[in-house]
């Protein structure tokens, strides 16, 4: 049962991240926590840190920090991040929400609603959270939210 999990949540993370980005996020030792009232796949952790939830809603996953900077690390195809101008990296780290007027460059595969993890210029994540513009979109438009950040860099966790 524990290795059909682990399939799975592997299988979700190429579908949604791009093909790879499943077996660099979950090696082999993660430890995945189960709903006890419906059994179905809730956390997946990696030495007592969470790295990702899988949401019931959908399905498909919310990366902590820990997680993203996992998938940054390890997989130069993952499609899912927004890079933005340096100059406002402090307030988007403290958990602030991406303006499209400060995204400099957005993977052009990015749906709305889509798990993205957001960049400075050197490749520092600074947080994850959802797009509500496509990545098209985002460097299109001037004005609006981009992504509303779930967790900035300094929440941690």
């Amino acid at each position: 049962m524990l290795e059909d999990a682990l399939r799975r949540v592997r299988a979700t993370a190429d579908y949604q991240f791009g093909k790879g980005v499943g077996t660099d996020l979950f090696p082999e030792e993660v430890k995945i926590a189960f709903s006890r009232r419906t059994r179905r796949i809730r956390y997946v952790y990696l030495d007592e840190k969470r790295l990702a939830t899988m949401r019931p809603t959908d399905g498909m996953l919310s990366l902590s920090i820990r997680g993203a900077r996992r998938v940054v690390k390890g997989v130069a195809s993952a499609r899912c991040f927004v890079r933005v101008q340096d100059d406002v990296s402090k307030f988007i780290a403290e958990g602030g929400d991406v303006f499209a007027a400060h995204v400099v460059k957005a993977d052009e595969e990015v749906r709305a609603k889509d798990e993205v993890i957001v960049l400075d210029g050197d490749e520092k994540v600074l947080g994850v959270g959802r797009a509500t513009l496509s990545g098209k979109e985002m460097k299109a438009f001037k004005r609006g939210v981009a992504v509303k950040v779930r967790r900035g860099c300094t929440d941690e966790s």
